[in-house]
């Protein structure tokens, strides 16, 4: 889900971007900034902070996990390597 608070602010922003002599349209402007900036983030494939934070740790749980791994199998390679240098 997007922050409405974030679109807002970047929809206040916006609309104090319109000239001075346009001040009147001011508010107008910010509500059509704001539903259009909702509806073209709403057809984006985005993620959330918490989700992408979540996918991070599971990223670099895994990679720790594959180091390990590696490390594991160069061990019984080495392994292998004296078992069968030594038959």
């Amino acid at each position: 889900m997007i922050d409405i608070r974030a679109i807002d602010d970047l929809a206040q922003r916006l609309a104090a971007l319109v000239p001075g002599n346009l001040a009147g349209a001011q508010d107008d402007v910010g509500s059509t900034f704001k539903a259009t900036l909702q509806a073209g983030l709403g057809k984006l494939n985005l993620v959330t902070r918490e989700e992408f934070d979540v996918q991070r740790l599971v990223l670099l749980r895994t990679r720790e996990k594959i180091e390990d791994l590696e490390k594991q199998l160069v061990a019984l390679e080495q392994a292998l390597t004296r078992v069968t240098a030594g038959h």
